[in-house]
């Protein structure tokens, strides 16, 4: 029997609204929801990883003049600008369990879609990785990354919750000014120019080609929405979540 997820839609949000939207979804999801939704940020943002420094931000003047949230996943600093950031809120139980692991799973997805128009990307593989630089996230290169031409354009990050799995991730489409060392996967030459709603339609319908999953438009529900006002006033908004390290 297929199973059904929720498609939520796509939207725009800052680094505060869209962390904790996530975290609501991850409650949904321990409740036996699933969820799946794209979105992108209405500001250039910097998302620390849980565990880093707040203060790592001065490290590099361009990272410094962003707005910026701690995420409750790990790994190390994004900048959230020319690109898709996609969220998978998956319930405990064994339906919903892959013998792949899921950040591996969710980046061959993309790198099919990818393929499928031209573009190839490798998957990194233990053995290949490498840190090229100390804070940001995509100078880090870790089994499961996509890599466009040795640069990583794909990584993303799993937080648990009574069993249930939030996975979210970053796909960069354009170089920043505020990493402009990092090329995205539309300054490729000879690479097609996606937007980042064209691309959404491209990877939900491969997502659930590979799982066999329906994906079912829907809509956030009352408590959702609540809990994320909830979550953003408490947590991701506040001082002393940000600056806690």
């Amino acid at each position: 029997m297929s199973q059904t997820i929720r498609l939520l839609p796509f939207a725009g949000a800052d680094g505060a609204t869209n962390m904790s939207a996530d975290e609501a979804l991850l409650e949904s999801a321990s409740g036996g929801v699933a969820s799946l939704r794209f979105y992108t940020w209405s500001e250039p943002t910097l998302s620390l990883g849980y565990f880093q420094r707040a203060d790592e931000r001065a490290a590099d003047a361009n990272l410094a003049r962003l707005a910026w949230v701690r995420r409750s996943t790990g790994g190390a600093a994004i900048v959230h600008h020319h690109e898709l950031t996609y969220a998978l809120a998956l319930p405990p139980g064994k339906e919903w369990a892959s013998a792949e692991h899921w950040i591996c799973r969710m980046h061959h997805i993309v790198q099919r879609v990818l393929r499928a128009h031209g573009v190839e990307t490798h998957a990194v593989v233990c053995g290949e990785e490498q840190k090229l630089g100390p804070v940001v996230c995509f100078l880090h290169q870790t089994p499961g990354d996509l890599l466009l031409n040795g640069s990583k354009v794909a990584g993303s990050a799993q937080r648990k919750m009574k069993g249930a799995l939030l996975q979210h991730g970053s796909i960069l489409l354009r170089r920043s000014a505020f990493a402009p060392t990092l090329g995205g996967i539309c300054d490729a030459e000879g690479a097609p120019v996606f937007e980042p709603e064209s691309l959404v339609k491209l990877i939900a319908a491969a997502f659930a080609a590979d799982t066999g999953w329906t994906l079912a438009p829907g809509d956030w529900t009352a408590t959702e929405r609540e809990r994320t006002a909830a979550i953003r006033a408490e947590k991701y908004a506040h001082p002393d979540w940000n600056e806690k390290r």
